[in-house]
């Protein structure tokens, strides 16, 4: 088999053109892609303990910190003391987060659209169903 037709090749390879066309759209607000996808999902839901957050995302604790320890000095989040778990921290968007967070969704919701309209309609639903297979499989 060549390389080049084994999955895991063209699964990187997809990875990282979606990353680096996220990333495209989301540089001008001066984060990264990562930083863009939690700054979302707080806009959906703000106040959420940072261990639910990295679940949400699919990513491991020390990633978290170091996404959340970036976004805090860029002061668009701050992490507060969970009022019924003292051991939970929660991470909260600022004023100016939440406007960035405001404006990465609508990025978003162009970007899904003009990165799907490469597919015919007809295979946009499927693509997509395939992706939340493999997610689904990996957890």
């Amino acid at each position: 088999m060549k390389v080049r037709d084994c999955i895991f090749f063209q699964l990187i390879k997809a990875s990282q053109t979606g990353a680096a066309y996220w990333a495209d759209k989301v540089a001008h607000l001066g984060v990264t892609a990562s930083q863009a996808m939690v700054l979302n999902f707080l806009g959906e839901e703000d106040r959420i303990p940072s261990h639910q957050l990295g679940q949400k995302l699919g990513i491991t604790s020390a990633t978290m910190t170091g996404i959340l320890d970036r976004l805090e000095k860029m002061a668009l989040i701050e992490r507060r003391s969970h009022p019924e778990d003292r051991r939970a921290i929660l991470v909260c968007l600022t004023n100016a987060g939440r406007q960035i967070a405001t404006e990465i969704n609508a990025i978003m919701v162009v970007a899904n659209k003009t990165f799907l309209d490469q597919f015919k309609f007809q295979y946009q639903a499927e693509f997509q169903n395939v992706l939340k297979q493999i997610w689904k499989a990996a957890t």
